[in-house]
């Protein structure tokens, strides 16, 4: 009885695996004619099933969770056995991440990432590619923006039948918090790329805009930015792809295919550089590949996803045939990073006026004004293809620059833990300083204005300051973090630490304190220390009487000519407008230091 109970177990287990291992790995967007794409149950399932089909070659792993507990499933895919972050630093093999679903809506990136697993792992597509690489495939970043399903969540795109929504549950879109990593969502998608260190970050979207023939855009960097030398690299890699998908029948295009004007045709394209708040503009920081790919909502939905599959295949193949010479140019930046100090960076680009005629295939179409806004509005005629002749502005060149630091950084304590828990998510390398210095010379910023966000942008409010930095000398007490420039991520250091920079931790708010007054006068007391000042100072009498004379805006404004002798009382808050992060030339030597801290190694500093 108890052989025959055992043998049974045996048979079923046997069935059940044979039965999942033979499971046909197909989506439910293969089996409707990609009229409807499937729910994350589905991803999780097919996690699992790749696996167990391709045990050697896949591993289904869980890289953290989401706000509303939902499992983050990656899949390691490699013909090598490598399929740790761990093996593959050691067999030196370049790393490619394929992440699908950032914006849920825009879901094309999953059921084709699926696919083009599938064939791959079965010598359909792109044979041999496999040997040469390990590829990371996150089908959905944004998974609960994924469960909020339903029709019409993209008005503008043709298919699937449902889909996802653009933002997190937090309301969070990912695809604007590289550098600020406030997302639960991006703080684990960054943990995982320190482990992994990919060559290639790929972030598969779904652009927005009007009706005409091209279907895909491909944009990499650094291509405009970053690392020079880097960037042949990558314009290799784009040009690849590319040719690629021409070869396949699509008009791809390296520019991001939106007017300069919105709803006008004739008005053209911008190729403009990418902010690191983006994924493709902030692996460039890192002296990565960041590649955005972007279908063109306006073709339907087994097209979209046709094309999102050959980019993929493209990319594999691309990686194969080049990822171990372009690994070891972007180790190169590494190194060439760690000797950036006292160099001049910029910290943002721009496009230029300059501009060039290009043929474009686009439709017929009209412009009239419409009953219903009053605005212009044009109609595309889709039955009529038309050869649009129109301008494209791609010259991309350095816009702010700044030299950076000889030596680096200093956070004081105040804000240490903070701006450490940043640093520790990028993979920044720092460190903390236990004992005090009692003179430093540094270089100090003193915001000469600042301008608020005029509502929440991302959970933030930004700020913009302007301002030069200052040689000063200051006490460092214990607790500061000594951040050094020369280090491979030298060009996030700048990004996140100098003010001026579009997505520095000053610019998305992060120190907004540092410029509220706390302290402050009462009208009559500053009216008895003005006269008081005047009686006192023959000089600035002077002064203040010419800047009457001068300023006529001064001249009418009671608080402005108060404050101008509050400033030069010893009440005055010397820090006020002062950006709470210290440059410096000379690395703090003979203190005593902590590297790889955490919070609570800086709390330990201060014992309650």
């Amino acid at each position: 009885m108890l052989r025959h109970a055992l043998l049974s177990a045996v048979l079923l287990s046997v069935f059940s695996a044979h039965a999942h291992a033979a499971a046909p790995l197909t989506t439910i967007a293969e089996r409707s004619g990609f009229l409807n794409t499937g729910r994350y149950a589905e991803v999780e399932t097919l996690c699992k099933q790749f696996q167990a089909r391709y045990p050697k070659q896949v591993r289904c792993f869980e890289f953290g969770r989401t706000p509303e507990n939902r499992p983050m499933l990656a899949l390691a895919v490699s013909n090598t056995g490598v399929l740790s972050a761990q093996e593959a630093a050691r067999r030196k093999l370049p790393v490619l991440l394929v992440q699908g679903g950032i914006h849920a809506g825009e879901i094309d990136g999953k059921d084709a990432g699926f696919l083009a697993l599938r064939e791959v792992l079965d010598g359909k597509a792109a044979p041999g590619a496999l040997d040469k690489q390990v590829l990371l495939f996150v089908p959905v970043f944004n998974i609960d923006g994924h469960e909020r399903f339903g029709q019409w969540n993209r008005p503008n795109q043709r298919g699937p039948v449902e889909m996802g929504w653009r933002s997190t549950a937090q309301n969070y879109n990912l695809n604007r918090d590289y550098m600020k990593a406030d997302a639960p969502e991006m703080r684990q998608m960054l943990a995982l790329v320190n482990a992994w260190d990919p060559l290639a970050y790929v972030d598969l979207h779904v652009t927005d805009g009007a009706q005409f023939e091209p279907d895909i855009s491909i944009q990499v960097e650094p291509v405009h930015t970053g690392d020079v030398a880097l960037r042949q690299a990558g314009t290799s890699l784009r040009d690849g792809v590319l040719a690629d998908l021409a070869k396949q029948g699509s008009d791809p295009k390296p520019f991001y295919i939106s007017f300069a004007e919105e709803d006008n045709p004739q008005s053209g394209f911008v190729d403009g550089p990418p902010n690191p708040r983006f994924s493709h503009g902030y692996f460039q920081l890192r002296n990565r590949f960041g590649v955005l790919v972007e279908t063109h909502s306006w073709k339907d939905y087994p097209t979209r996803v046709r094309i999102t599959r050959n980019t993929i295949v493209s990319l594999l193949e691309q990686v194969a045939q080049h990822g171990a010479a372009w690994r070891d140019t972007a180790l190169a930046a590494d190194a060439r990073a760690q000797h950036l100090a006292g160099s001049t960076q910029p910290l943002s680009y721009k496009t230029t006026d300059k501009s060039r005629m290009i043929d474009f295939r686009g439709y017929a179409y009209t412009r009239t004004p419409s009953d219903i806004s009053g605005a212009l509005m044009t109609r595309y005629d889709e039955t009529t293809p038309q050869l649009w002749r129109v301008p494209l502005r791609d010259e991309i060149v350095p816009d702010l620059q700044v030299t950076a630091p000889k030596a680096g950084y200093l956070v004081p304590a105040a804000h240490a833990a903070m701006v450490a828990d940043k640093l520790r998510q990028h993979g920044v390398q720092y460190q903390l300083l236990r004992t005090a210095i009692a003179r430093q010379a540094v270089e100090t910023f003193r915001a000469g204005s600042v301008k608020f966000g005029a509502q929440s942008f991302e959970g933030r409010q930004t700020a913009q300051v302007t301002g030069e930095w200052q040689a000063e000398e200051r006490a460092i007490g214990a607790g500061a973090l000594y951040v050094p420039v020369n280090q491979p991520k030298a060009r996030l250091v700048l990004a996140l630490l100098e003010p001026r920079a579009p997505d520095s931790l000053q610019a998305w708010g992060s120190f907004n304190t540092a410029y509220e007054a706390k302290e402050y006068m009462e009208d009559y007391v500053a009216e008895d220390v003005a006269r008081a000042q005047l009686a006192a100072d023959p000089q600035l009498a002077a002064q203040f009487r010419q800047k009457l004379a001068d300023d006529p805006a001064f001249a009418h404004n009671p608080k402005a000519r108060l404050a101008f002798f509050a400033r030069r009382h010893a009440s005055w808050d010397e820090r006020l407008n002062l950006y709470p992060v210290l440059r410096t030339d000379v690395a703090p030597a003979g203190h005593a230091f902590r590297e790889n801290i955490s919070r609570s190694d800086i709390y330990e500093i201060f014992p309650k």
